[in-house]
């Protein structure tokens, strides 16, 4: 294939390439939000779209290794937070290979949440997983809501 065919043909669109004229299959969906590579350590992740499981598997928890996960979500009806999403960070914190504190902090208390807690305490207890409860109230202007503090 001449230079410049091959260039219009795999440059176009990252997700869809031809080769010899034939459409090959797209990008597996994981890896356009994992980058291929080493695991990427932070100190606190914030779990996408109101945990839900449209965005977030365990390969997410292999890849991104965080001392804290915020899972906020608090819609039942759209599966937020999701019990998939919670049983990923099991799953994918399983594969690490070194048993490194994380600390998961729900913005909700939600049904979910909860019953994660409860169905999967020893697991928990055994990857080195602290579920954070909120124990502080934030007062502004007309509102209220529970708070966490969060020290680096």
């Amino acid at each position: 294939m001449p230079e410049d065919e091959l260039s219009r043909s795999s440059h176009g669109n990252p997700g869809k390439s031809l080769v010899n004229g034939i459409k090959t299959n797209p990008v597996p969906k994981s890896s356009l939000f994992v980058p291929i590579g080493p695991p990427v350590y932070v100190d606190l992740a914030y779990i996408p779209n109101h945990c839900s499981g449209k965005n977030t598997d365990p390969e997410f928890f292999k890849r991104v290794r965080a001392s804290y996960y915020v899972v906020s979500g608090n819609d039942a009806a759209n599966g937020e937070p999701s019990r998939a999403v919670l049983d990923a960070l099991l799953e994918g914190k399983s594969q690490w290979g070194e048993n490194l504190q994380v600390t998961l902090i729900p913005t909700h208390d939600t049904e979910v949440t909860r019953e994660w807690y409860q169905q999967t305490h020893e697991k928990q207890q055994e990857l080195n997983i602290m579920v954070l409860a909120s124990s502080s109230t934030v007062v502004m202007q007309d509102e209220s809501f529970p708070a966490c503090k969060i020290e680096f």
